[in-house]
């Protein structure tokens, strides 16, 4: 768990990186009233931006008036969105102290604290009733949490009979070796990484039914590019805020990364079922 903490604390994308940036877009914060859409260019840390939110909404059927559980929420980016598009109710649970609080910043920053709210929490133990929520969302996340079957039971007792749950994860391949693995969970706090059928067993196990898995590899493989030529292009700023020994640390972090993904050791998954 700590390594967990420990890694987005470091982590490049922040608060104060999706500030920074709007500044530089708009030249200062005092420009205006500020709406989420002014956010989503910066505040989309995941993969595949507004459009992947968009299709999990799809998949768990969101739309006004959806209770919506946000796991592992991070600064709230998705949670915003689907609240101020989808007319939904967010509740966006988050474990690391600095991004909770971030999120719940940026939310009042856009005037949305009416349709999401940000509780710090355990996602392996929910502070919720059974059958609280239409519905859970989860993106890149579960891959931090080594009981996994834990957060599935869990999402399974908080929503409704008939609740979705649907989330996007990083899965490994065959070819993944012992070594990889643990660079990745030292690295990346990755852990226990499942395979597409570990996860439809998985999701199986905790109550769920209807299990669809959709296979993002080819998909994640041109994001993650883009992604690494953003970073190296946000260099200059990631040095200012973090100096040069962080920044090449996560750069060779991510390019590792990127060339298990492109040597097909590594992929991702697009998971949906119901209650």
């Amino acid at each position: 768990m700590s390594d967990v903490l420990d890694f987005y604390d470091r982590h490049p994308i922040s608060e104060a990186q999706v500030l920074a940036a709007l500044r530089r877009r708009r030249g200062a914060l005092a420009g205006g009233p500020l709406t989420a859409d002014d956010l989503f260019e910066f505040d989309q840390d995941h993969y595949g931006g507004l459009a992947a939110v968009d299709t999990l909404a799809r998949l768990g059927g969101i739309r006004a008036g959806t209770r919506l559980l946000d796991l592992c929420a991070g600064l709230g980016g998705p949670a915003r969105f689907l609240a101020s598009r989808r007319s939904c109710q967010v509740v966006a649970l988050e474990l690391n102290a600095g991004r909770a609080g971030g999120a719940a910043r940026l939310t009042r920053l856009v005037g949305l604290r009416h349709r999401v709210s940000v509780v710090r929490a355990d996602a392996t133990r929910l502070p919720f009733a059974a059958a609280r929520f239409d519905v859970c969302l989860s993106q890149e996340a579960f891959l931090h949490i080594a009981d996994k079957a834990a957060v599935l039971r869990e999402a399974h007792r908080v929503l409704v009979p008939g609740g979705r749950l649907v989330f996007t994860d990083w899965v490994a391949r065959a070819s993944l070796g012992d070594g990889e693995r643990r660079r990745l969970e030292d690295w990346m706090a990755a852990t226990t990484l499942q395979t597409l059928d570990g996860y439809r067993g998985l999701l199986g196990a905790a109550g769920f039914h209807g299990v669809t898995v959709e296979d993002l590899a080819d998909e994640w493989r041109a994001v993650l590019r883009r992604r690494l030529e953003m970073f190296r292009a946000m260099r200059e700023d990631t040095v200012a805020r973090l100096g040069e020994a962080r920044y090449r640390e996560y750069d060779a972090l991510y390019a590792f990364f990127v060339r298990l993904i492109e040597a097909g050791k590594l992929g991702g998954g697009r998971f949906s079922a119901s209650r």
